[in-house]
């Protein structure tokens, strides 16, 4: 006959395999990714979260189908192959993106889930590939957020545009505020003025003579005439 001892320490751990039981198979689950091969590029798609809506994921991985290959073919040939999306369920931030790994936050999924392209965006930091020290904060942000802006397929029902010129805005500002100065030169001083400055930045060539060799204009300049030309 089994003493007390005994008996509590069977419960015990009769107790901890009904655990183990109960919650191995879901975090297994859980931890296990989706590998999408599509038209050469492998898309490794990890839901922490076995309960994160399937048809988000199905969004979110359509996007990234849709406008990887389109940045790689436009910007940057060489860019990985292979990438990892991971949706977060501790991260408290939007999103991010290195060394091929991007990180969503569950939360902002389910706070905005239009915001679908926040993926076009992160994608775009995987194409940059920017050693360090390559150039200005501001100006990786606002490639981005200009890539976003041009090839983005959920832009409208997201809620997300370029803002319109304020008083405090300066191109350091960095992301949209960038971004849409970025537009205005393509637009009015030199077509394909974002590909050249990403590529100088991905070959550690940028200097600030660059905005004069593609525009003509020092970059205070050509802020001063983007604040003039949306002011009249």
């Amino acid at each position: 006959m089994l003493n007390y001892f005994t008996r509590q320490s069977a419960q015990r751990t009769l107790n901890l395999g009904m655990l183990l039981a109960l919650f191995l198979p879901m975090a297994l689950f859980a931890q296990q990714p989706q590998t999408i091969t599509k038209k050469g590029y492998t898309l490794h798609f990890h839901a922490q979260n076995p309960d994160f809506d399937a048809v988000q994921q199905k969004r979110l991985q359509n996007v990234f189908f849709t406008n990887y290959p389109k940045l790689v073919k436009d910007f940057n040939k060489n860019s990985l192959k292979e990438v990892t999306i991971t949706i977060d369920t501790a991260y408290d931030g939007v999103a991010y993106a290195h060394n091929g790994k991007i990180v969503i936050a569950q939360a902002w999924m389910e706070k905005m889930p239009e915001d679908i392209d926040v993926v076009t965006h992160e994608v775009m930091h995987i194409v940059q590939a920017y050693p360090p020290r390559s150039g200005p904060g501001w100006l990786v942000e606002g490639i981005a957020d200009y890539v976003r802006y041009k090839y983005g397929i959920n832009n409208k029902a997201g809620n997300w545009s370029l803002p319109e010129l304020k008083e405090d805005h300066h191109y350091t500002k960095s992301y949209r505020i960038s971004a849409r100065f970025l537009d205005w030169i393509e637009n009015n001083k030199k077509k394909g003025a974002v590909k050249q400055l990403d590529a100088a930045m991905r070959e550690k060539t940028y200097t600030p003579e660059i905005w004069v060799n593609l525009t003509g204009m020092e970059l205070d300049a050509l802020w001063d005439a983007y604040v003039a030309a949306n002011k009249a």
